[in-house]
């Protein structure tokens, strides 16, 4: 965990010092924003069809009803574009790590079939590719949309209620699926 905040942060810093004059964009998801989860995202231009984005996002909220969808996460992506970088369509690779305390919630059968009466807690990691387009609505704001698949690798802990706290199973799944969806509004600062 630790080394994968390392990397990120070693990455960044040599984008950051490269990009001064390639472009950099501050971005929400609104997606996210729709689930009360805090996130956001910075975009480095790192040549003139490349950048590199790097989106962060948090859900510490505990809602009154016992339900559960406490999570942080981050899913770094390098892309090129078509076009020139910030503008029209892009196609990504990505990683993904996220930590979660899910439960209470609807049964989603990609998940658990049980999930109103269970609580998941543990990790995720692994990686995807997507495509994307970006709309410029004025000089500095654009609007993005985008979707990807990918592989994540999920270690939990099952509980068996939303609330409780006494272990049910230590265990684990692979997902083969949808593993980003973004509509997010756009800030480019340089």
């Amino acid at each position: 965990m630790k080394k994968v905040l390392v990397y990120i942060l070693f990455i960044l810093g040599l984008s950051l010092t490269e990009s001064k004059a390639q472009g950099l964009a501050v971005k929400s998801n609104l997606l996210y924003d729709v689930t009360t989860t805090m996130n956001l995202g910075l975009e480095l231009g790192l040549s003139r069809k490349w950048t590199l984005d790097v989106p962060v996002n948090y859900n510490p909220w505990k809602p009154a009803d016992g339900k559960r969808l406490r999570h942080w996460g981050v899913q770094p992506e390098l892309r090129y574009w078509f076009c020139e970088r910030f503008n029209r369509t892009f196609i990504g690779v990505h990683a993904h790590y996220a930590d979660f305390n899910v439960g209470g919630w609807p049964d989603w059968s990609f998940i658990s079939e049980n999930m109103q009466k269970s609580r998941y807690q543990g990790y995720l990691y692994g990686g995807g590719v997507s495509v994307g387009h970006s709309w410029i609505l004025r000089k500095r704001w654009s609007i993005e949309a985008s979707i990807g698949v990918g592989y994540a690798r999920i270690e939990y802990e099952k509980y068996p209620c939303a609330t409780c706290g006494t272990k049910l199973k230590d265990t684990g799944k692979n997902y083969l699926g949808p593993t980003k969806a973004s509509l997010s509004l756009i800030y480019l600062i340089k």
